[in-house]
């Protein structure tokens, strides 16, 4: 197998710098007219079937010999057995990853409160968890037991009663890691479906699977675009696009080193984006040589090619202050500041979805055991969206409770806005609790 790097250079100098890097983010989901339409009758036809709608997508699809949906369905003690499959090594791997992430979640715990104003008004916030989450897991040789620990986990910290996995298991082949991660991570009940029908399923519920109240986890166009669709019906973690990496770097770190992060995102799929920032123009071209010369050592080197010839650049700035700028422009899902100082850049990042500090934090330990979330915003929602977390399965409530003196001090203003906007109803309820000695001053 042959395989060769052409990876797009880029210079901040240029006058069409700007317009190179708009065409090198851009992407856009090839959710084209039929996939939306196929998604769509999938749905319709769980809503309408239920299981047995489940039972045939899931035969036709993966090539499984369901006879009923009790086929599909994987108990606790299956989960607990897939424990005792994995190698000592992995499952304690597992176990240590699962405790670091729970440790980092559980800091993201938000609490009630509340407090009291002078009149006796209360006033606060009630923090309540989801009853019920849905993950979604890719199966099959595809499959990730680290992101059941990151969706799992977050979900049984915030203190939702039921978590329910699906997961395709095409052709009947099962991952063990996958299922043992669920077992470790709280799972409470596993389907082995996958696809649209399975977002449609957790979203309306059928016979056997229970409606959810969010649906969360990665999949590929299908399950994508069924989450839009049942968007509002369930809430939903969010829209990801390819996997991404932008690394700046001083020019100290050694190049292979940033060679191989790049490969760690560009080897997910041919979309990946994996970009490098750096003010030395030399040190890119030793990363350039790193790549070459270590491409074909690569297991995915045919995966790799494709992401780096396609999306990957090497971007060469006039110094630190504008690879900063150039970063904040980007907003990665995956930021690593490869620098002697990382501290010292960290107040200038304002859009990043994780940030890896130093030379030493590759970005490879965020995806399994550091603690904090792989799940990341991507393709520039950074600027406004960030990481999975505790906070997505906890919902807040307000709380008001007015005295005698609350209630008649805010009717005055409700009244005199409620007025103000032709709505006499809300006028008047705010003004019969108005005390009878002030509505006489």
């Amino acid at each position: 197998m042959t395989v060769s790097t052409a990876i797009a250079r880029l210079n901040a100098a240029d006058p069409d710098f700007a317009r190179d890097l708009d065409h090198l983010l851009s992407w856009e989901s090839v959710s084209d007219d039929a996939v939306n339409q196929r998604v769509l009758d999938i749905i319709k036809a769980v809503r309408e079937r239920g299981d047995a709608a489940l039972v045939e997508f899931t035969q036709r699809f993966d090539g499984v010999d369901a006879k009923s949906i009790d086929d599909l369905i994987l108990g606790r003690e299956r989960l607990e057995l897939a424990l005792t499959r994995i190698t000592p090594v992995q499952r304690e791997a597992l176990e240590k990853a699962a405790n670091r992430v729970r440790m980092y979640h559980e800091r993201q715990k938000q609490d009630s409160w509340q407090y009291t104003e002078a009149d006796g008004t209360v006033l606060g916030q009630k923090v309540t968890p989801l009853d019920r989450a849905g993950l979604y897991v890719p199966g099959g040789k595809a499959s990730y037991p680290s992101s059941v620990l990151m969706n799992a986990i977050p979900a049984k910290v915030a203190g939702v009663a039921e978590v329910v996995m699906v997961v395709p298991t095409p052709r009947g082949e099962v991952n063990e890691l996958v299922l043992a991660a669920a077992c470790i991570a709280g799972v409470d009940r596993v389907f082995t479906v996958g696809g649209a029908q399975a977002v449609a399923a957790l979203a309306y519920g059928t016979e056997s699977v229970p409606q959810v109240d969010k649906i969360v986890g990665p999949g590929n166009i299908y399950v994508a675009t069924a989450k839009r669709h049942v968007f509002g019906q369930v809430g939903i973690d969010m829209i990801a696009g390819p996997s991404e990496i932008l690394v700046v770097c001083d020019g100290q770190t050694d190049p292979d080193w940033i060679a191989m992060d790049l490969f760690s995102q560009a080897e997910h799929d041919e979309d990946a984006q994996a970009i490098l920032v750096s003010p030395d123009a030399a040190f890119l071209d030793r990363v350039a040589a790193s790549i070459d010369k270590l491409l074909p050592t690569m297991e995915r080197a045919e995966i790799i090619e494709k992401s780096i010839n396609g999306r990957g650049a090497l971007i060469q700035v006039r110094d630190m202050q504008q690879a900063i700028e150039v970063a904040n422009r980007i907003a990665p899902e995956h930021l690593e500041l490869s620098v002697a100082e990382p501290q010292a850049w960290l107040p200038h990042i304002r859009h990043a979805g994780a940030i890896f500090m130093g030379r030493h934090t590759s970005e490879a330990l965020g995806d399994y055991c550091a603690g904090p979330n792989h799940v990341l915003p991507t393709s520039g929602t950074a600027r406004f969206s960030s990481p999975l977390g505790v906070y997505d399965f906890q919902k807040r409530s307000s709380i008001i409770f007015c005295s005698e003196q609350g209630a008649s001090e805010l009717g005055h203003t409700a009244s005199v806005l409620a007025r103000g906007e032709s709505l006499t109803a809300h006028a008047r309820s705010a003004e019969y609790r108005i005390l009878t000695q002030e509505k006489g001053n």
